[in-house]
């Protein structure tokens, strides 16, 4: 599928209108047989999606670097448990304010 989002992606670059037959003429440039039901499942997704921002979305994510685990890692998880259970009780406590 990633190639149909690529060819997507190239149309929106170009300024042409990303619509089916777009589509099936940039796929079979690439030499790529296109799939009716994959376009149609493409553009009727891409249908009132502002593209630019989605891209500075999606850009705007940033990467996790994994570490090898260590003592104090493999300690950590026990502690943000303890943690995450106090903020739902929190939670559940300032649910009281807004109950009947």
């Amino acid at each position: 599928m990633s190639e149909y989002v690529h060819a997507a992606l190239l149309l929106h670059s170009a300024a042409q209108k990303i619509d089916e037959e777009s589509l099936k003429k940039v796929l079979s440039a690439a030499g790529i047989q296109p799939d009716e039901i994959r376009i149609k499942s493409l553009v009727a997704s891409l249908e009132g999606v502002n593209i630019d921002e989605a891209i500075k979305t999606a850009t705007a994510v940033p990467s996790v670097a994994v570490a090898a685990p260590s003592k104090e890692t493999k300690e950590a998880p026990k502690e943000e448990k303890k943690e995450e259970k106090r903020e739902e009780e929190a939670i559940q406590g300032l649910g009281a304010l807004f109950g009947p």
